[in-house]
């Protein structure tokens, strides 16, 4: 599905040369096969088509960039047919992942071939000032694939290759064959060598589908068998009690070590060379799991730090939700959006990969921006869809100034100093405000306001803490939102607010005087100490799957205190979690120390 705020203009990521708009995604194909592809496209407020006004308009179906359909859109179709949709011919494509396509022909050149916008942003037909990038041009909706029809086979994928590893070449290898499959396929699902009885049970899975049909019938079987079972869908945990180091809590083993090892850094199973150890009881050795630390970091699996902890600790998800009133912002829409959680992922990664120190999460004087980021920030010279490391002015480095958390601590038609503040106080500094009293007006509802006078967000922040019951707890929160006030709600510098001269001066909670980002990034830096543990203790929670708590706080303190010896590299804290007695370790059981008969079994 497509926004109808996402621009048609530009040639879109994995699309072929010469198209505009549409979509480009991966689709896995289950079989050889016949394939309809079904386009909807957006309609106005009447039910008729969307940029209607624009003839000899033409949409091509494309597989891996070659071309398997061309559609001329009609620009009275609502009229003709019933709805705005477009169905290809069927065409045959064969099984596994492959690019699939839906997007117009460009047939001009120049940033807009509009009938009636003199910009890039454009008041479309009776839909007044829709957002940036709405122009009177078609704009497709969903695209859908129907099938396959007149199934001819299979063929050899990537994803098959993987499964079957051997082909029987007669019926006194079948069986042979297949053991190998299911315990290989066993051994990555359960993230260990299944035991002979489980394997007796996965084979009969395969005998079961075998006589039903043939041998990869058989296969399929187990497979599904496997993926049913809790040793999968769980991780459950084999303790060793041999290795009890303290009353009332247990070491886990080498292959729970390589299991918490692989989804912390990479959020997936271990791969062969963690379990290989692992079952050679060597991954907990100090030396050996530090240089599996070091690989699992440098290996592109690693990238789940970023799009998966870095995006849960800074809330990167709620920049979907938010969506500027278009009148007052038409040059936002939902990709720009998604390009600044891509910025903020890609940041983060780059601390995980160079090994930087934490604190260039603050300080950092670049980003990752493709040419809408570039020209949002008014950074020269940067054209096209891909990311790339460009530098910043002062005022917009680290994260404070990219425009995920600038859009996320934002409302629709205004800042909100509030939610800026706030969010620097929970998520920087693990210092969250406590909850507002009932029946608090808002900022639109105080006096002056209502009155009808021209307020900045500061002047209403103003009138809001003339209230008593507010005045405490907005005392260390405004300053903090009220430094950040020369971004808009999408992130884009500004000196004035509502036609009033922008004022970020503030005192903080300490007493630090404070004017604008930069100064609001020095006050944070004096108080390193609450931003490090702060990022140790998220960093922890991921890695563990549980919240902190008030008796890991030692172990925390330490993890600072050992990174502090190598310059706060990213590395280091996660060698101190790895390294820790909770990430190492497990209460006991309360059924006993044999823990072995107590863990769950596949079936």
């Amino acid at each position: 599905r497509v926004p109808k705020t996402q621009s048609q203009l530009a040639r879109a990521d994995g699309a072929p040369l010469g198209t505009r708009g549409g979509v480009s995604v991966v689709h896995t194909f289950p079989a050889d096969g016949d394939y309809v592809f079904r386009i909807d496209l957006h309609g106005n407020a009447d039910g008729f088509l969307f940029g209607g006004p624009a003839a000899g308009e033409q949409l091509e179906v494309s597989i891996d960039g070659a071309r398997k359909a061309l559609l001329d859109i009609d620009p009275k179709m609502a009229e003709v047919t019933a709805g705005l949709t477009l169905r290809t011919p069927q065409v045959h494509v064969a099984a596994g992942a492959q690019r699939v396509t839906a997007a117009f022909l460009q047939r001009f050149e120049g940033p807009v071939n509009d009938l009636i916008a003199p910009i890039d942003h454009t008041l479309a037909d009776t839909q007044i000032g829709v957002a940036y990038g709405v122009t009177t041009l078609p704009h497709l909706k969903d695209l859908s694939i129907a099938g396959p029809q007149r199934v001819t086979g299979v063929s050899d994928t990537a994803s098959r290759r993987a499964i079957f590893t051997c082909r029987p070449t007669s019926p006194d290898e079948e069986t042979p064959c297949a053991t190998a499959i299911v315990t290989a396929l066993a051994t990555r699902a359960f993230r260990r060598a299944p035991d002979d009885r489980e394997r007796q049970r996965l084979m009969a899975f395969y005998a079961d589908g075998r006589r039903a049909r043939d041998f990869e019938a058989g296969i399929t079987s187990a497979l599904e068998a496997i993926l049913a079972s809790p040793q999968f869908v769980f991780r459950l945990e084999r303790l060793m009690p041999a290795k009890n180091t303290s009353a009332g809590s247990e070491t886990i083993g080498d292959l729970e070590l390589a299991s918490r090892l692989s989804f912390f850094l990479w959020a997936t199973s271990p791969d062969a060379e963690l379990l290989k150890l692992a079952q050679q009881g060597r991954l907990s050795a100090p030396a050996v799991v530090a240089a599996q630390v070091k690989r699992m970091l440098a290996d592109p699996r690693a990238d789940a730090l970023s799009t998966r902890f870095a995006a849960q600790w800074l809330r990167l998800s709620d920049v979907e939700r938010m969506l500027p009133d278009a009148l007052l912002y038409p040059y936002y829409d939902r990709s720009l959006g998604d390009a600044f959680v891509r910025e903020t992922e890609l940041f983060f990664d780059s601390i995980v990969r160079e090994d930087r120190g934490v604190l260039d999460l603050l300080t950092a004087d670049y980003t990752f921006a493709n040419e809408r980021i570039a020209r949002h920030y008014g950074i020269p010279n940067v054209t096209g869809n891909t990311f790339r490391r460009v530098a910043l002015p002062e005022p917009r480095r680290g994260l404070l100034g990219q425009g995920s958390i600038l859009v996320l601590t934002s409302v629709a038609d205004r800042t909100s100093p509030v939610m800026r503040g706030k969010w620097v106080m929970e998520v920087l500094l693990g210092s969250p405000p406590p909850p507002p009293p009932p029946n608090v007006p808002t900022l639109e509802a105080t006096s002056a306001a209502a009155a009808g006078k021209r307020l900045s967000t500061r002047e209403r922040m103003e009138e809001h803490r003339k209230n008593a019951a507010c005045a405490s707890c907005h005392r260390v929160i405004d300053p903090i939102g009220l430094a950040l006030e020369n971004f808009d709600p999408t992130g884009k510098w500004r000196i004035k607010d509502n036609e009033v001269p922008v004022d970020t001066e503030g005192v903080l909670y300490d007493g630090t005087k404070i004017d604008g980002a930069a100064a609001l990034r020095s006050a944070l830096l004096k108080h390193e100490d609450v931003f490090l543990e702060t990022f140790a203790e998220n960093l922890m929670t991921y890695a563990l799957g549980r919240r902190v708590e008030y008796y890991d706080m030692p172990a925390i303190r330490t993890i600072v205190r050992d990174a502090a010896r190598r310059e706060y590299r990213f590395s280091s804290f996660v060698q101190g979690i790895v390294d820790s007695a909770a990430f190492r370790m497990r209460a006991e059981t309360p059924q006993g120390r044999d823990t072995d008969k107590n863990v769950g079994r596949p079936f």
